[in-house]
């Protein structure tokens, strides 16, 4: 659901192993907040990161040298930061993103941006401020004791020391362009996007798909899924094309409406118009067209069609759409209503050879068709009634951007960050005035504190990969080697018998995977982690027999958001055959709806854990440690393909991506994961619970393997979770 932020922004490419170097972000952003009177402000600020210091300007200080901020603080490991999508300031559609911390909801503040790229690029600034923020916490001392000053006390007047860099060369990197540029943005346009932090670009669970190409045309490929050809009377099919330009320029051509530029480029959907807005990241729409472009029949159509998207954590970009109803477009006189196949994009960033400027991006469009005419037309059939079809139409949605975009050189250089060298001594903004200011707030102090003068991925560095070495190989034939597995438990003591036959959850065990409202262990074989050789190879292996055993799951309904259940009488952790078991992680999956549900998996060992072992660092470390470490692998195995596609088969960093609370006490370690913490995730999940009684669904957790002697990588633990029942919730009275 969720998911690595890449280490390139336009044309500018960051190179995170030049030791002497460091990086600097810069550019004009809307700074929004509220007056001391109760009044909404937007004002025009220029913003400037360095390390983990954020600064904030009247004016641009590369031009006016010696000017003061009007904000200073710094980033620090517990920072958040959230795309919050689009939203209408003063006639301009500017897309939000939220700084706050993880740690207190109360601290937090709000920047605007021009465009979905500037917005990512931001995010990406204040997501390397927190990794050197938990460099400069991982080096020396007490985690504990460091995390407690600098980010428990968000209220101290102890003076910050900034670290001073090193001289040589930096790099200075301009997002976006002149507040003359951000002013003037059109208030048409509807581009929308979000982020997450995040790392592996390929898939972590194996394909079932069988694509097979039945047809190209114009550069893009037509593709027909073969499983369960002969049984389904519909057919999965998708158009795939490599367009020159990034991402994020793709996704804002096509979510905009203005009728002019989709007239370039969309045969069915040029003539839309929006109905209603949420959260930046859900819309409805209303269209219209005139089937003489498509059929023989005179009478005009219309159609209603909902759409949402996100950015996934590998940066790829998501975008569901399906057809819908709304109250204010009831039945038009003189149009017949029709509906919209049920779709899926995917916009995914491509790697470009060292020195080439130009940005390249993979667009997949996926639909389900239930024309018989598609099997003549893929046949080459040239008269086919399919191309006269809404189907044949969406198809040909990709093949319309790909020229649209390549006719349009501005489209492909929109937003390109530029990057430039330059010698520290000549930096308008120096690293000795940091460390000789007083630097008293986290930045998200400084940014929401009221002033008379306003009327991270965790990047990992990963060593340079051999040119034949094939990114983000699997092998079905290699698995983790189970000795492998046990050294993160103390070997030395004997293995006490996890008999937990005496004790259940609330939600049972199946007998076996026909079974309905239950839950049962699965084989890891379906997912792929990381090999022993991944830092040279990027290979990745099957995963083999977890490390704890699943021994009891809860299916609990609660008022609010439950967090630490294993304090609660009623929970196996408090009985007292929890008691005797040597080390109980408990995973609370806390799911947004009315009422709330919480979704509780008990996993034990067998034996205590292993000193100085991977896991030990995970239960015994900081909260830092573990947001960037602990790692989910979501699978669904059966339900509905628009399901599967917005779930998605990709690692989530769980810390990165939504509110993790961690509890560790006596035998266990409970990890409380707030899923209504992102917007995002509150719509995945919805999705989900919609037809969570026909899903079959695989969830394997693991901590992510960073360093050469942590891996191979280990299923940590996984449940699967059968067909399950809304109904089946019980609640626990306190």
């Amino acid at each position: 659901m969720m998911e690595a932020l890449n280490a390139s922004s336009g044309s500018g490419r960051f190179d995170h192993h030049e030791e002497k170097g460091i990086f600097e972000y810069f550019g004009w952003v809307y700074h929004l907040g509220v007056h001391s009177m109760g009044s909404d402000y937007h004002h025009l600020r220029f913003l400037f990161v360095k390390g983990k210091c954020v600064a904030m300007y009247k004016r641009d200080p590369h031009e006016n040298p010696g000017i003061k901020p009007i904000r200073l603080g710094v980033v620090g490991p517990t920072l958040m930061v959230e795309n919050l999508g689009q939203r209408r300031i003063a006639n301009m559609d500017l897309y939000v993103i939220r700084i706050s911390n993880r740690l207190d909801d109360s601290k937090k503040g709000d920047i605007a941006c021009a465009t979905a790229t500037e917005a990512q690029r931001w995010m990406e600034a204040f997501n390397h401020a927190k990794q050197q923020a938990e460099n400069d916490l991982s080096s020396g001392g007490d985690p504990r004791e460091k995390l407690n000053q600098e980010e428990l006390d968000l209220d101290h007047r102890n003076r910050h020391s900034v670290k001073r860099f090193g001289s040589g060369l930096r790099k200075l990197i301009r997002i976006g362009q002149g507040p003359e540029i951000l002013s003037r943005q059109s208030s048409r346009t509807r581009t929308r996007s979000f982020s997450f932090d995040g790392f592996d670009k390929d898939q972590d669970v194996f394909e079932e798909h069988q694509w097979k190409c039945v047809r190209t045309m114009s550069g893009v490929r037509i593709f027909e899924d073969l499983t369960n050809y002969k049984i389904n009377k519909s057919v999965l099919a998708k158009s795939v094309a490599v367009i020159d330009t990034s991402a994020e320029n793709v996704l804002e051509v096509f979510l905009s409406i203005e009728r002019e530029k989709r007239y370039e480029w969309d045969m069915l959907m040029c003539d839309i118009e929006l109905v209603e807005s949420f959260d930046g990241h859900y819309d409805v729409l209303y269209g219209t067209y005139d089937p003489k472009y498509l059929t023989r029949w005179n009478s005009k159509r219309d159609f209603i069609f909902s759409r949402q998207w996100f950015r996934g954590q590998d940066g790829n970009y998501t975008i569901l759409q399906l057809p819908a109803t709304h109250k204010k477009k009831p039945p038009r006189s003189g149009y017949r209503r029709t509906k919209i196949n049920p779709s899926t994009w995917e916009i995914r960033n491509l790697n470009t050879p060292m020195g080439v400027d130009r940005q390249k991006c993979l667009v997949t469009h996926t639909l389900e068709i239930h024309s018989v005419s598609w099997f003549h037309w893929k046949n080459n059939n040239q008269n086919s009634k399919f191309e006269r079809s809404i189907p044949y139409a969406l198809l040909c949605q990709v093949a319309g951007l790909k020229e649209y975009i390549g006719a349009n050189p501005s489209i492909q250089q929109k937003n390109a960050t530029s990057a430039r060298h330059a010698n520290i001594a000549k930096s308008p903004v120096s690293s000795a005035k940091y460390e000789d200011d007083e630097v008293q707030d986290e930045f998200y102090d400084a940014i929401t504190a009221y002033s008379s003068d306003e009327e991270t991925y965790d990047h990992q560095e990963r060593k340079a990969k051999p040119n034949n070495a094939s990114p983000h190989t699997a092998s079905n034939k290699i698995s983790v080697p189970a000795a492998e597995i046990m050294r993160e438990l103390d070997t030395s003591l004997d293995p006490i018998p996890l008999d937990v036959s005496g004790v259940h959850g609330s939600l049972r065990k199946g007998n076996d995977d026909k079974d309905t409202d239950c839950w049962t262990c699965p084989s890891c074989e379906g997912f792929k982690i990381r090999g022993k050789n991944y830092l040279k190879d990027n290979t990745k292996i099957v995963g083999g027999d977890p490390l704890l055993k699943l021994i009891a799951v809860d299916w609990l309904k609660v008022d609010k958001a439950m967090d630490r259940v294993a304090l609660h009488p009623k929970c196996l952790v408090q009985l007292e055959e929890g008691k005797k078991l040597p080390f109980i992680l408990v995973f609370n999956l806390q799911v947004p709806a009315k009422p709330n549900y919480s979704l509780v998996l008990y996993y034990a060992s067998d034996r205590p854990i292993k000193e100085d072992s991977l896991l030990a660092k995970f239960v015994d470390g900081s909260d830092a440690f573990r947001d960037s470490r602990f790692k989910l692998i979501p699978s669904i195995v059966e339900g509905y393909w628009m399901v599967k596609r917005a779930v998605g088969t990709k690692a989530c960093l769980l810390g990165k991506a939504v509110t993790c609370k961690y509890h560790r006490q006596d035998n266990f370690l409970e990890i409380d994961l707030d899923i209504g913490s992102s917007s995002v995730a509150r719509r995945v999940i919805g999705l989900v619970m919609g037809y969570v009684t026909s899903l079959v669904v695989d969830l394997a957790i693991l901590i992510e393997a960073k360093e050469e002697d942590e891996l191979p990588e280990y299923i940590l633990g996984a449940v699967r979770l059968n067909r399950l029942s809304i109904d089946s919730a019980v609640s626990w009275e306190s």
